[in-house]
Parts: C-alpha cells; sequence; structure tokens
C-alpha cells in the first residue's frame, strides 16, 4: 500500500492537464520500470509534446493481459481547491489530489505491482 501511495504523490505532482505535455511524467514511468530492468517503448505524438509508453512483463508470447491508463487531467480553472491539486494531500483516509483516482491512481497501482508481477510464473505477458 505504502509503495502505491508513494507513486501515486508522486504522479499527482505532474501536471499532466490535457493541453500540456505529458513528458516528465512519461519518463519518470519509463525510469521507475527501468529500475526492475523492464524496457519501456516511448511513443512520441507527432508534436513530440506527448507521449504514450508501452512496457511488457512476462513471456514473450501472443495474447497476455493490457493494463491501460491515460496520463492527462482535466483542468483545475474555475475549480474550487481547499489545497494545491498537484500536491497529494491525505485527509481522513482519503488522498486528494488532481488525478487520484482517474487514472493516476489507477496507473500507480499498476507501477506498485511490478515487483509481483515480475515474481510470478506468468503463462502470458503483462503489457502496461
Amino acid at each position: 500500500m505504502q509503495r502505491t501511495l508513494d507513486i501515486l504523490t508522486r504522479l499527482i505532482a505532474f501536471d499532466t492537464t490535457s493541453d500540456r505535455s505529458n513528458l516528465a511524467l512519461i519518463h519518470f514511468v519509463r525510469d521507475l520500470l527501468a529500475e526492475h530492468d523492464i524496457q519501456a517503448t516511448v511513443l512520441p505524438n507527432a508534436e513530440g509534446d506527448k507521449a504514450s509508453l508501452l512496457a511488457t512483463i512476462g513471456p514473450p508470447v501472443a495474447g497476455g493481459v493490457v493494463l491501460s491508463g491515460h496520463t492527462d487531467t482535466v483542468p483545475v480553472t474555475g475549480q474550487t481547491w481547499s489545497q494545491d491539486p498537484y500536491q497529494a494531500t491525505l485527509k481522513e483516509g482519503r488522498l486528494y489530489g488532481r488525478g487520484s483516482v482517474d487514472m493516476k491512481g489507477f496507473i500507480a497501482l499498476c507501477l506498485a505491482m511490478v515487483p509481483q508481477f515480475l515474481a510470478s510464473p506468468l503463462k502470458r505477458p503483462i503489457h502496461l
């Protein structure tokens, strides 16, 4: 649980509002996967200011499971936040921050599970 929260805190700190670049977050994820000897491919858009990432864990066979999420968030303009939306804030057992549930929470959970994925005898790959 703590590993997921640590990763999520880092992901929330990246302002990936839909009109901005997500490259810093993508590179963070790539580097995190590299710590586990997982090679990730960064796939930039035509403008080169945004990217997707693809990484595979497990045997190099056809099929598998895709765990897919997006990194962009909606703007906070005009919204009332009682704290910085790009700083994870824990209050009464809940974590607040832009993207904490959709989708950065999911991405953090997937990344926190990487050591368990690697330790499992997978018959099919997991694609992130």
